[in-house]
């Protein structure tokens, strides 16, 4: 369908991103939690950080940054581990305000974020993980035709494919997380129990980047 831009096995690559988009990760569940705590607007913030995230991620991947994360293990090593860190914080912080801290109502545990500060910790999750990088590149490039003499285009086309996708995903999370707000304002109990697991699940997420061999 799109060969003649350098693109091959399109729907390969469309079944490829349906699955990986599916996939929970500190993004999706950022995501969910700000619109769950904060509306459809912040969820929507949330969700616009991620975007910008990736497709930085997607370009740096594109203009070679992918092999100095690859071939320098302290670059990988530096932007790893500041990744981990970040997503201990953010898990540590949750379990805090849900646990320890005395709060009216577990929902609104997390002081009223400005505009800034939900964009910022959404694009930093995305930023801070080196893998990533390599993970565009390795997997875009199976579908891209080496002998297409303009790369930048089936390079584009794939990357707005896959944020298509992604913000298509996260918009159903964020009206998910819209209903499900309703619901806890109501059961202090479930939302204390739901606020626990998605700090645990970031502590997890945390764990793994930092335990992850390069």
């Amino acid at each position: 369908m799109l060969e003649s831009f350098g693109v091959i096995n399109l729907w390969t690559y469309i079944i490829g991103v349906t699955v990986l988009t599916l996939i929970p990760g500190p993004n999706s569940i950022f995501v969910l939690t700000s619109s769950v705590k904060h509306g459809v607007k912040e969820g929507y913030k949330a969700s616009f950080g991620v975007f910008l995230g990736d497709a930085a991620l997607i370009f740096l991947a594109f203009i070679g940054v992918a092999s100095l994360v690859r071939t320098s293990p302290l670059f990988f090593d530096v932007v790893k581990y500041a990744g981990a860190a970040y997503l201990l914080y953010l898990g540590g912080r949750i379990l805090y305000t849900t646990l320890i801290k005395k709060e009216h109502h577990p929902v609104d545990d997390m002081p009223k974020a400005t505009k800034d500060h939900i964009f910022r910790k959404a694009l930093l999750l995305s930023l801070t993980n080196p893998k990533t990088i390599i993970f565009y590149v390795s997997f875009f490039v199976q579908f891209v035709n080496p002998d297409y003499p303009n790369t930048a285009v089936p390079f584009f086309i794939l990357g707005s494919i896959l944020e298509t996708f992604s913000m298509i995903y996260l918009s159903v999370l964020i009206f998910s997380g819209a209903t499900l707000s309703s619901m806890f304002k109501q059961r202090y109990g479930l939302a204390k129990l739901s606020n626990g697991c998605v700090g645990a699940l970031f502590l997890a997420f945390g764990l793994k980047l930092a335990l992850a061999t390069s």
